[in-house]
């Protein structure tokens, strides 16, 4: 029994570490920006809240992959980067992946109705992290920070400012965490 968990335990790491080279060998472009880490990082069940005022959690996408966008409406590189996001979701949105935007600190919702409105955004979530708890418990400082949650809510990899995420190789890149 011993031997099958030690088996069980390296074949689990050398997997792990199979995945985060092959997500290195995908970096070129704004994804050259990305950390890829070797081993998953877990993700805070805090709560936030959406457009409605309703608590909302992460774990409610688990089985999706997940890119989680943090950003602010008086952020002018968020400013650019949402109409990729907005693509993105167009383009990979579905049951396998999702894009979250979460806007972080005091971001009232008529500025961010009126942020998507100027950015042309219309199909990405309006979720708010108003006091900042998931963004301080997943160590965001600055914005934007995009993090790529598994399938299982873990954090695999993360890219500190802003993106072209509807570029080739940043799909690339997430269609490869997406099969795992």
């Amino acid at each position: 029994m011993l031997r099958f968990l030690v088996l069980y335990t390296a074949l689990g790491l050398s997997a792990n570490t199979a995945a985060a080279a092959d997500l290195e060998a995908l970096k070129a472009g704004d994804m050259r920006k990305l950390v890829v880490y070797e081993e998953p990082l877990p993700t805070p069940a805090l709560p936030f809240v959406d457009e409605t005022g309703a608590e909302r959690s992460l774990t409610e996408f688990r089985g999706k992959v997940v890119l989680l966008n943090f950003w602010a409406t008086w952020c002018a590189p968020c400013r650019a980067e949402m109409p990729a996001l907005e693509r993105l979701q167009a383009d990979m949105g579905g049951e396998a992946f999702q894009v979250v935007t979460l806007a972080t600190g005091r971001n009232p919702l008529p500025k961010i109705e009126k942020f998507f409105a100027e950015a042309g955004v219309s199909s990405l979530p309006k979720f708010k992290d108003e006091r900042q708890n998931i963004a301080r418990a997943m160590g965001v400082v600055g914005l934007p920070v995009s993090v790529i949650l598994d399938a299982d809510g873990n954090e695999v990899a993360r890219l500190i400012g802003e993106a072209a995420w509807d570029a080739p190789e940043a799909k690339a890149l997430l269609q490869a965490v997406i099969d795992g």
